[in-house]
C-alpha cells in the first residue's frame, strides 16, 4: 500500500499532467498577452474568489480539521484535465479555457504550497502536521510542472509524434484519474459514510457557486456568452488528481489516503453530475438560438 502513494499515485498524476502538456502549445500561453483582460479576469476568480467561496461554505457548514483541509485544497488547484473538452462541448471559449488551464498550471506551484501551509496551520491548530513548504513546492514541480513542460516540449518539436501519444493518452489519463479517485474513497470509506451528509452539499454548493460565478463574471464585464461558460466550467472542473495527490502528500493514515484526500476524490465525481446538466443545458441552448 505504501508503494501506492509513493510511487503509483505520482506517477500517474505526471501521466495525466504529461496528457495535458502533450495537448497544449507556446500559443495557448501566449494567447493570454493578447487578452490580458479576459484572461486576468479568470485568474481572479480562480485564484481568490474561488477560494474565497470554498471558505465561507466551510465555515457555513461547520466543517473542521482534515475534511475542511481537503475541500480548501481542492480549491487551490486549476482546472482539470477535462475542462476543454466540458468546455467544447457547452460551445464555450475553448482557447480561453485552454489557456487559463495552462498558465494557471504553472502558477500553482508558488500558489499551493503556501495557502496549503497556511490553511493546514488554520483548520488544524495543535494537530497540524509539518508542511515543509519547500518539498511540497519541489513534488509539484517534479509531477505536475515537469510533465506539463515536456509535454508542450514534445508537441512543439515533434507535432505528428505527440497527436499519435495523446490519443493513447486521453483515455489513460481519465482511467488513472478514475482509479485514483475509487482508490481515495475507498479508503477513506467510513469516513465518507460519516461525514457525506455534510460533505456532500458543501462539495455541490461549492461547484454550483463557481459556476455562477463564472457566468457573473462575463456577464458584468460584458464578455461574450462564450467566454462566460469557458469562465464557468474552468473554475468547476478542478484538478481532483491534483488535490488527492497533495493530500497523500501531506499525512498517510497507515499507509493509505488520509482524510486530507477524501474531499477532492468525492469532487472527482460529484464535478461531472453537477456539470452534467449544465453543459447539456447550454449546448441545448446555443444550438437552439442558432
Amino acid at each position: 500500500m505504501e508503494a501506492l502513494l509513493t510511487v503509483i499515485l505520482p506517477v500517474s498524476l505526471a501521466v495525466i499532467m504529461f496528457a495535458l502538456g502533450i495537448g497544449l502549445t507556446l500559443d495557448d500561453f501566449a494567447r493570454v498577452a493578447r487578452r490580458p483582460f479576459v484572461f486576468l479576469a479568470g485568474a481572479v476568480a480562480q485564484l481568490a474568489v474561488l477560494p474565497l467561496i470554498a471558505f465561507a461554505l466551510v465555515g457555513a457548514f461547520g466543517m473542521q480539521g482534515a475534511l475542511a483541509v481537503g475541500v480548501m485544497i481542492l480549491a487551490f488547484c486549476p482546472g482539470g484535465v477535462t475542462s476543454s473538452v466540458l468546455t467544447r462541448l457547452a460551445r464555450g471559449d475553448v482557447a480561453l479555457s485552454i489557456s487559463l488551464t495552462a498558465v494557471l498550471s504553472l502558477v500553482s506551484l508558488v500558489t499551493i504550497p503556501l495557502l496549503v501551509a497556511l490553511t493546514v496551520g488554520h483548520f488544524m491548530a495543535e494537530a497540524a502536521p509539518d508542511v515543509d513548504i519547500s518539498s511540497l513546492t519541489l513534488s509539484i514541480f517534479l509531477i505536475s510542472t515537469v510533465p506539463v513542460a515536456v509535454g508542450v516540449g514534445l508537441r512543439r518539436l515533434a507535432p505528428h509524434l505527440a497527436d499519435r501519444i495523446e490519443r493513447v493518452l486521453r483515455p489513460l489519463a481519465l482511467l488513472l484519474f478514475l482509479c485514483i479517485v475509487l482508490g481515495a474513497i475507498a479508503a477513506n470509506w467510513q469516513a465518507l459514510i460519516d461525514h457525506v451528509l455534510q460533505l456532500g452539499p458543501v462539495l455541490v454548493a461549492l461547484n454550483v457557486a463557481v459556476l455562477l460565478v463564472g457566468l457573473g463574471v462575463g456577464r458584468v464585464f460584458g464578455l461574450r456568452h462564450g467566454i462566460g461558460r469557458a469562465m464557468a466550467i474552468e473554475l468547476g472542473t478542478q484538478n481532483a488528481t491534483l488535490g488527492i495527490t497533495l493530500g497523500a502528500l501531506i499525512a498517510t493514515t497507515g499507509g493509505v489516503f488520509s482524510g486530507y484526500a477524501l474531499p477532492s476524490a468525492v469532487y472527482g465525481v460529484t464535478m461531472y453530475l453537477v456539470m452534467a446538466p449544465f453543459v447539456a443545458w447550454w449546448r441545448w441552448r446555443t444550438r437552439s438560438a442558432a
